[in-house]
């Protein structure tokens, strides 16, 4: 993202179950970016979005908990 505490937002063209988020996007808040996910909900007739916040780096870091890059493979033992 361009600017600090600001993001986009748009149709989630991929969706493919009823659980998957109405809308997707990004944004960057206080210097830390983030995915944004969105569900339209409806309630006393009065429609609105509901959204999650995810780190982005949460979701690199959670395809592969074995490895981490503290350690040091030079160790003997």
């Amino acid at each position: 993202m361009a600017y600090d505490n600001s993001g986009i937002i748009g149709k989630n063209e991929r969706k493919q179950k009823d659980n998957h988020p109405d809308i997707q996007g990004q944004a960057t808040i206080d210097g830390a970016e983030f995915w944004i996910s969105g569900w339209k909900k409806e309630k006393d007739g009065k429609g609105f979005y509901s959204l999650a916040f995810k780190p982005k780096e949460a979701k690199s870091q959670s395809g592969n908990s074995s490895s981490s890059p503290d350690l040091d493979d030079d160790i003997p033992f």
